[in-house]
């Protein structure tokens, strides 16, 4: 799991993002990123009913996209909020080819530091 210092919560921080960030898409993932005045990433995430009526499938999901940003948050650059929201047909893919569209998507966004 991600850990907490990693995570969105609030209600107005997923709202500046969504108003003032900038989107990237990749396959079934899109990728909203906005600056923050911290030194600290954070991520939300953002898996609706229309992936899957079933809880246990969406927060499979959710697990697999924390996992695979737990593995990849020390490469990422710091001083962004950032929310992924999952688009259906992403529950079809399997933890590797999930990880392969996250990777495509950071790329495309800039956020790794390579």
């Amino acid at each position: 799991m991600l850990p907490n210092k990693y995570r969105l919560k609030n209600k107005k921080d997923f709202e500046k993002v969504f108003k003032k960030g900038k989107s990237f898409k990749e396959d079934f993932l899109i990728l909203k990123i906005v600056p923050n005045n911290s030194n600290q990433i954070r991520f939300g995430f953002i898996i609706s009913q229309k992936i899957s009526k079933k809880a246990t499938l969406r927060n499979k999901l959710k697990r697999r996209i924390s996992e695979i940003l737990r593995l990849k948050i020390e490469k990422m650059k710091k001083g962004i909020d950032a929310i992924l929201i999952a688009l259906p047909g992403i529950e079809k893919k399997d933890f590797w080819e999930i990880e392969e569209i996250v990777k495509n998507l950071f790329k495309k966004a800039e956020v790794l530091n390579l």
